[in-house]
């Protein structure tokens, strides 16, 4: 199972067109994917016990098993926020840290993807997100794809129709399945 993770909870976020994108991709090479939204996340993750694998709130946890433990390989799709990951996406991780551990990341395939209306399409982000990735045991794929002024890939009706961006997409994708 594949899952692909936005990595923003911002409501109308372009990091999920993206994640879309490579759902479709993913089931057209007939492998299992999902997608974690970081604004299915709840609120309730912010509290003081959220370090506590004891009492961990059930809605993360259901989320952390779900798309985190279940998974076997990652897609992140990553918006530049301040030069780095959003902190929502932290958080998630922070939280879910403290429970099965090893079960997370630890020996998982990690596929990297910023997204940025700019022109360095996060690769400060991606950076700093490999690092924490790395330091939980996932094997990070090489080749992280950054993506930069977004707007310019899209049609009127916001659809990515960029052919070599599809066409990179789809050979993360490969990557990612072969590894």
């Amino acid at each position: 199972m594949i899952t692909i993770v936005v990595g923003t909870n911002r409501k109308g976020n372009e990091s999920q067109k993206f994640a879309q994108l490579f759902l479709e991709m993913i089931e057209r090479a007939n492998e299992e994917a999902q997608i974690l939204k970081m604004e299915d996340v709840p609120p309730s993750i912010i509290n003081d016990v959220m370090y506590s694998s004891v009492r961990q709130d059930s809605k993360v946890a259901a989320l952390q098993d779900k798309y985190i433990t279940n998974a076997n390989k990652f897609i992140f799709v990553v918006p530049e926020y301040n030069g780095s990951i959003t902190g929502i996406l932290k958080l998630f991780i922070d939280a879910i840290s403290i429970r099965n551990y090893k079960e997370n990341f630890n020996q998982k395939t990690s596929a990297l993807v910023g997204v940025a209306t700019g022109r360095a399409g996060n690769l400060r982000g991606m950076d700093h997100l490999c690092s924490i990735l790395m330091h939980m045991g996932s094997c990070i794929l090489p080749n992280t794809l950054p993506i930069s002024n977004i707007k310019s890939l899209q049609d009127d009706e916001g659809n990515i129709n960029d052919s070599d961006t599809i066409k990179i997409m789809n050979q993360l994708v490969e990557s990612l399945i072969e590894a």
